[in-house]
């Protein structure tokens, strides 16, 4: 399943395919696009992109690759 509304975890999908010599393009669309549906759209959405991009960090860090 894809990362977030299809019940994929970032954490799994980054042990079992990251590695130093390949990256990956991991989705989250659903979980930002349908982030809400109401006037606080753009926040939340901006709310839910930011925690993929700080988790995939942090990621990446323990990884050692950056």
């Amino acid at each position: 399943p894809g990362v977030g509304a299809q019940g994929g975890s970032l954490k799994e999908v980054a042990e079992n395919g990251m590695n130093s010599k390949c990256g990956l393009l991991v989705n989250s669309s659903r979980g930002i696009i349908y982030a809400s549906s109401e006037i606080d759209f753009a926040e939340k959405a901006k709310w839910a992109a930011q925690k993929v991009q700080t988790e995939m960090k942090q990621l990446l860090t323990e990884a050692g690759l950056v």
